[in-house]
């Protein structure tokens, strides 16, 4: 029986609603970026995008100074600061009064007829493995922070999190963006993954950091073959016995180009066939490039779910 997670409790010791589907909306602050190729790279464009994201239903909007796409070349902590800082400040002072990291209740989508509407302010979330940057996020104003390296690229991470206990997504991945693609191994990806999970949700938990700010990402297209992804995508059920909910990653990433020969401008299709389908109580956060559209293609999989519930 799938576990019905809704709420995620977040810095500040508030918590947003993550049920029945909770849409994190992508801010990238990088010139190579893989999607809109450096489209938002300044302070002004990312914060207007931001906003946009927000008006199209976004619960979450994950702000990122570094890209993370297999190969990447690594950021400086100084220039992933001087990107990143100024779009959180521009973000919570852009949404205004109305937006406050202990907003309780506010985010996700109450029922599958919610409307999409500016009414719903977002959190911040920021996209980062160093600790530094986490750090003088949270104290600008985010209240997540989202990490591809489970704290093993920066160690004094773990510090910061269970110093100010933010929200947590921890990320499976197979070694760093500029490697973790090198013929990627398992010995069953599923159960490696599950058990990767199970060592570090408990050495975090140990550490300090309480385990209601844990959400877990299975770090699709980190460290892993079409195969390896798609056995994760198909089950995300194997994870309800963390006990935790999980986020899915799949907006327009490569592994749509190696199943159908598709360019990153023409997977959006494959994307959201994939977030309806991955969608459950237990995967209720989608990170994703297109906010509206995964709105609702997560209302319809909700409303079927529902109406099949009650059948």
């Amino acid at each position: 029986m799938t576990v019905p997670y809704t709420t995620w409790t977040i810095y500040g010791g508030g918590s947003i609603a993550i049920a029945p589907f909770c849409v994190m909306g992508i801010v990238n602050v990088t010139p190579d970026s893989f999607y809109d190729g450096g489209r938002h790279a300044s302070t002004e464009t990312a914060v207007a995008h931001g906003l946009s994201l927000a008006a199209s239903g976004a619960h979450i909007l994950d702000v990122g100074g570094e890209s993370t796409r297999p190969y990447a070349d690594e950021v400086s902590e100084a220039e992933e600061l001087e990107r990143v800082i100024p779009v959180v400040r521009g973000l919570i002072d852009a949404l205004g009064s109305q937006h406050a990291g202990t907003a309780a209740g506010q985010g996700a989508a109450s029922d599958s007829s919610v409307a999409v509407s500016p009414a719903y302010f977002p959190v911040i979330s920021v996209d980062t493995y160093k600790a530094e940057v986490a750090a003088q996020a949270l104290d600008a104003g985010a209240v997540i922070v989202n990490d591809v390296s489970a704290c093993r690229f920066d160690p004094a991470l773990r510090d910061v999190l269970v110093q100010k206990k933010p929200g947590y997504v921890l990320m499976h991945s197979l070694g760093k963006p500029g490697t973790m693609q090198n013929a990627p191994q398992y010995d069953d990806v599923v159960e490696d993954v599950f058990r990767f999970f199970e060592q570090e949700l408990g050495a975090l938990v140990r550490a300090g950091l309480p385990e209601d700010r844990i959400v877990l990402d299975p770090g699709i297209g980190f460290g892993k073959t079409l195969e390896h992804n798609l056995a994760l995508i198909a089950n995300v059920e194997r994870f309800a016995a963390l006990g935790r909910p999980l986020l899915m990653a799949l907006s327009n990433k490569s592994v749509w180009e190696k199943l159908l020969g598709l360019g990153p401008q023409d997977r959006e299709n494959a994307t959201q066939a994939a977030t309806a389908l991955s969608w459950s109580p237990l995967c209720p956060i989608h990170r994703v490039h297109d906010v509206e559209r995964t709105v609702q293609s997560l209302r319809v999989a909700h409303a079927l779910d529902h109406a099949r519930t009650r059948g």
